[in-house]
């Protein structure tokens, strides 16, 4: 029997939110049939930081690395899913029961962002200690079904250093939805964008059963 696909990407176009102020999605079309072309040829403008993406370290230290220079291995491999909804604040008590088996990615599921087509006012955040907790346990990659990491009006980006201090990936704005907390193998691979400071990726969920 074939094992459950969860596609836990948000859909990119027109109406994809973005930071304010942040370059939104367009699609347009530098060739097309209807116009006499020979095939139909579309560009993208965007956002790295569109749907649900990666950021890189370059995103908040200059002198770090940009997504082409992180491992692929840290994007492929078993996740755990956890549900933390109704929370401001997800913090080490929240994760105690956190087994220290295979699985090396960790997964917030918190039900928070309630419109998709609509940036959210407010998102809940994980609390300062919890990045070298969840390095303890042997996490290498977090992921969030919110725009961030860090509380929306911070500058300085506390949570994101702590988690890139510890060797821990970082994965916003997922689609946890419809998935039940357990464990998967997670496919999340950023595009092999030289220098840059995040991906937009396609991420799915396959069930470990």
């Amino acid at each position: 029997m074939s094992r459950r696909l969860y596609d836990i990407s948000r859909p990119l176009s027109d109406s994809t939110p973005v930071w304010p102020g942040d370059q939104p999605f367009s699609l347009r079309w530098t060739m097309r049939q209807d116009r006499g072309a020979t095939v139909n040829v579309g560009q993208v403008t965007s956002t790295l930081h569109l749907g649900t993406h990666v950021d890189a370290p370059l995103h908040f230290d200059s002198d770090a690395p940009g997504i082409d220079q992180l491992l692929t291995e840290v994007f492929v491999g078993t996740a755990q899913v956890v549900h933390v909804a109704g929370k401001s604040l997800i913090g080490v008590e929240d994760l105690k029961a956190l087994a220290g088996g295979p699985a090396e990615r960790l997964l917030l599921r918190t039900d928070s962002w309630s419109d998709p087509q609509c940036f959210p006012a407010t998102i809940p955040c994980i609390t300062t200690d919890l990045p070298a907790f969840l390095a303890s346990k042997g996490i290498r990659l977090l992921g969030v079904d919110v725009p961030s990491v860090d509380q929306l009006d911070s500058h300085d980006l506390p949570n994101h250093r702590a988690l890139a201090k510890h060797g821990i990936a970082i994965l916003e704005s997922l689609d946890l939805s419809s998935v039940p907390e357990g464990l998967y193998e997670l496919i999340a691979l950023p595009l092999r964008l030289v220098g840059a400071d995040a991906s937009p990726v396609r991420a799915i969920l396959r069930d470990e059963k």
